[in-house]
Order: structure tokens, then sequence, then C-alpha cells
């Protein structure tokens, strides 16, 4: 059995639609492809395909195979190129899981930028705050904000993430501007409901002291520019991080307060399983996020560093 030419037959025979179209874009016989699935199946001791005289569809288990399969062939195709050409051009998809506002005001961007100069390389993008299992959806690779300790996952670190206390002009002018981390208890608050504890809100001093103080939440939600928003809008305070609310923040929207204090820092991540190896073109997409946010990022740039 010619597990390759099997593995091409079945995700052509997906991309296509049917068996009839697969045999033509391989240039062989309908029977040869049909008995190339069937031999597949077989092997693998499970069924990838569900056959009716109209379509085929995918089991769940021949989704996440065709997914791997997809990967596999885009890794060879690279590897031929890299091997035949002079410069070995970067080809072949990556699929990224990244956080929705994160994609949104920075990785859309890199991605034009990084596709423009290599424009073989296609990008499959799903969007989402939800923490998506890298290798049972086929992912190539995720954005993470987070402090990892996930050691299924191999990790590189893009960005530190500087969480800050802010809200709008006009909410510190109607409530006193705290003075200490203790005052937000006297301060109604937004909450990013997908955190660990909403409602605490941790911090480190000048002499990186830990503490935390428990906030009031009057609004919460799943998303950081929901709460970014209602900050603007004289809500209440927010807690987040300066990727979000650097814009608003340099046209004097919002306001921070307590930048003595350390909140939560976080950092931004590129993670993949350790059983995934990392092609030629994703390694090459991970240095260039790497080299375009870097250890001082540009969303910091309205608040200074420390």
């Amino acid at each position: 059995m010619d597990r390759f030419a099997n593995m091409q037959s079945f995700v052509t025979v997906v991309d296509a639609g049917s068996i009839t179209a697969a045999a033509e874009r391989l240039g062989v016989a309908k029977s040869a492809v049909s008995r190339r699935l069937a031999e597949l199946e077989h092997y693998l001791g499970v069924q990838l395909l569900n056959r009716t005289t109209r379509r085929l569809d995918l089991t769940d288990t021949g989704r996440s195979y065709y997914q791997r399969c997809q990967r596999i062939l885009e890794d060879v195709r690279e590897t031929e190129t890299a091997v035949s050409t002079e410069h070995g051009a970067l080809q072949g998809r990556i699929r990224i899981s990244v956080p929705l506002t994160f994609g949104l005001l920075h990785l859309r961007a890199a991605i034009s930028d990084f596709a423009a100069q290599n424009p073989a390389v296609r990008f499959d993008l799903d969007l989402s705050d939800r923490r998506v299992d890298l290798l049972g959806e086929g992912f190539d690779l995720a954005i993470r904000i987070a402090r990892l300790a996930d050691s299924s996952l191999i990790a590189r670190r893009l960005a530190p993430v500087r969480n800050v206390i802010c809200s709008s002009p006009g909410y510190w002018s109607r409530h006193s501007r705290p003075q200490h981390p203790r005052d937000l208890a006297n301060h109604d608050c937004l909450h990013y409901s997908l955190a660990d504890d909403p409602g605490t809100w941790r911090y480190a001093d000048a002499a990186e002291r830990p503490g935390s103080v428990k906030t009031r939440g009057v609004l919460r939600a799943n998303n950081g520019d929901v709460l970014r928003d209602l900050a603007i809008a004289g809500h209440g305070v927010a807690l987040l991080p300066t990727f979000i609310v650097f814009e608003a923040i340099a046209a004097g929207r919002l306001e921070v307060a307590l930048t003595d204090f350390e909140w939560a820092p976080l950092a931004a991540y590129a993670v993949y399983p350790h059983s995934r190896h990392l092609s030629t073109r994703i390694r090459a997409f991970v240095d260039y996020l790497a080299k375009r946010f870097g250890d001082r990022p540009y969303w910091d740039d309205c608040i200074g560093h420390r």
C-alpha cells in the first residue's frame, strides 16, 4: 500500500467533493481512487467518509485526519520547493487560532504585511477567545495572551502585555481618582468575565510586593473591546491590556491611574504542540511576529515604559 498516494487521494476527494472529480484532478481512474480510499480506511481501522448516492461527508475522525493530512502534504510540497529552488520560497497554509481583539487590532495587519512578502503562504485564521485544542482541531499555531504553564505546548514569547487601570476623563471627574489599589473597592468596575476570578484584581507595587483588591462589578463582558467602550462611555473603571486601549489613551478618551503599580502582567505567546513539526513557513512567521512586536511593543508608546 502506498500510504502517501492514499493520503493524497483522500485529501483530493474531500477538496473536489466527489471521487469522480478527484480522479480527474489526479489523472487516474475512478476505480483507483475508490480502491485507495478503501485501503486507507482498512489500514486505519476507521471510517473517514460517509458515502451516499449524492454526496460524501467527512466523519468526525475523517475531519481530524483530513486536517493533519493537509499539513503533511503541504510540508512535503514546501520541502520539495526548498530543495529544488535557489531560495526556497515559503509556501503552504498556516492555520492559526488567535484571540478576537488581538487578531483584529494587531495580527490582521501583521498577516497582511507578511503575506505581501510571501504571496505563496495562505492563512486560515480562527478569531475566538475560546481555548482551542491545537492538535485535536488541526491548528498549526495559536496566539495566546497568558502566563503559560501548560507543559504539553511549546511556546515562543512574542511581546509583553501590560495591563492598566483606566476610565474616561468624565468618570474620573465625578469620582475621586484612586491613590492606592485598595481605593478601587469603592469604584464601579467593569469585569472581564473570562478571567479566573473577574472581581479580584492583582498587582505588585514598586518593590514587587504582591497584592490584590476585591472590586465591585457593575458590568461584565467576555470581550475587551466592549469593556473598553463601556469605560470610554464613563460606566466605570476597567483593567485592560494596553494593546486594546492604546488608541483611546493616546486620543484622551481614556486616562490611566495607579501607574506606579504593575497589574497582572502577561505576555503574548505563539504556541504549538510538542508533537507538531514546525515547518519553515511557520517558523518564519513566528520570527516575523517576534520582531514586529518585540520587547517594547508599539501599543505601549502612549503610556511609556517602566
